[in-house]
């Protein structure tokens, strides 16, 4: 397939961009039928930027700060990356809660992840949280992103063990690599068509419903 007939994908971030980084890796190695066509940044400066201007991706920067309101970031935001016309919208460490303007706008085509099993631990500091539960697993979750705060529906979640001497920091780097693993075959899926957002705000796969997430655990390939 022509690159420019391939399904498009804009990367949002706030920052570092370690899992832009695992998208940008699995497109250049053929295993994300899609193409990124825009990463874009609430924050000036951030190491992701200069990750997707390595890669030949375009960049821009719409900075929250300079806008009076959310509502007006947000129409600057939809206004960037509808410039690029994309299938899919990936939020990827983006740290901006979105408008419910904005979400209706992308419904079906914006996934975002977050760094626990959801409905577990929504918000912010997952993993100092995970450990205060004294839960066993912990993991991330990939979903669509719907108007409550990590509450859209659940795509595909990995897991893994919460060992006796985890701290939040080695509990997050273990959980980061499944995130770089999980996130680009979800994205992935979408582009071949296999995953979609139903109208009764259902996951399907493959035409089935999801009754749960899809598990990806392990080091396995991707399928």
């Amino acid at each position: 397939m022509a690159e420019n007939a391939l399904p498009g994908i804009v990367v949002l971030i706030s920052g570092s961009g370690t899992n832009l980084q695992a998208l940008i890796d699995a497109t250049a190695r053929g295993e994300i039928p899609g193409r990124i066509r825009g990463v874009i940044s609430n924050r000036p400066g951030v190491a992701g930027l200069e990750r997707a201007a390595r890669a030949g991706i375009p960049t821009a920067v719409v900075d929250h700060r300079a806008f009076s309101g959310r509502e007006d970031f947000d129409r600057a935001l939809m206004a960037r990356i509808d410039a690029h016309d994309p299938a899919l919208v990936v939020l990827a460490g983006f740290m901006r809660v979105l408008t419910p303007g904005f979400v209706q706008h992308y419904t079906g085509r914006l996934i975002n992840i977050h760094p626990s099993l959801l409905p577990d631990f929504r918000g912010l500091h997952t993993h100092e949280r995970a450990l205060e539960a004294g839960v066993e697993t912990h993991g991330c979750s990939i979903h669509f992103v719907n108007g409550e705060l990590d509450g859209g529906p659940v795509i595909a979640q990995a897991r893994v063990p919460v060992m006796a001497d985890d701290n939040p920091e080695s509990l997050a780097a273990r959980v980061q690599h499944q995130e770089h693993r999980l996130y680009p075959r979800v994205v992935r899926w979408f582009c071949q068509g296999r995953l979609r957002l139903a109208d009764d705000g259902q996951v399907h796969f493959d035409e089935n419903p999801l009754q749960v997430p899809l598990q990806v655990d392990g080091d396995d390939p991707p399928a």
